[in-house]
């Protein structure tokens, strides 16, 4: 199916549940994430009002009604001098990989973090995994490091790859607050 048919919006608390869902089989089959228990939506509300109260964008991707995706920018560090760069985090249901909804979901992040005046995105790519890398090249990023076996899960240590890319004027100009 294309993506003409999907619909990208900001997540609603009652998106949770089928977020909960998606996540939940990452933590548990994947390395993206370093987390053991997948959380459940409760908590996963908690963490997206979180979000949304740095004035950071949360989204969803949906097609008839069934959620497909989501995604949303955090802050990379809560120290003041690290206020404009920003990590994304990109979950897609397992049955629609490769069907270009989560670079849908991602433009949707660099347009929301570039509206809140950010000027850096970080990708943190958990077990340094392949296929992830080459979507965030693909969606402008660039090698930024690696950090060796920063964790450990599935019986095995994970390495994570650090990639990054400008948003706005990136880093050019002085910050508007300055």
């Amino acid at each position: 199916m294309g993506t003409e048919s999907i619909a990208v919006r900001e997540v609603r608390d009652s998106d949770m549940d089928a977020v909960s869902d998606i996540y939940g089989y990452h933590v548990r089959h994947g390395v993206a994430s370093f987390e053991y228990e997948p959380p459940d939506a409760a908590e996963l509300r908690r963490r997206s009002a979180a979000v949304r109260a740095h004035g950071l964008p949360y989204v969803v991707a949906e097609r008839d009604s069934r959620l497909l995706g989501f995604a949303y920018a955090s802050p990379f560090r809560l120290r003041p001098a690290y206020r404009y760069t920003v990590e994304d985090s990109v979950y897609v249901h397992p049955d629609t990989v490769r069907e270009g909804i989560g670079r849908r979901l991602l433009e949707a992040v660099i347009a929301g973090c570039e509206a809140a005046g950010r000027r850096r995105l970080v990708a943190v790519i958990g077990g340094a995994d392949e296929r992830s890398i080459s979507f965030h090249r693909r969606c402008g990023f660039e090698d930024a490091g690696r950090i060796e076996g920063a964790g450990w899960k599935h019986g095995r240590w994970l390495d994570l790859v650090l990639m990054q890319r400008g948003l706005g004027p990136s880093t050019s100009l002085p910050p508007d607050d300055g």
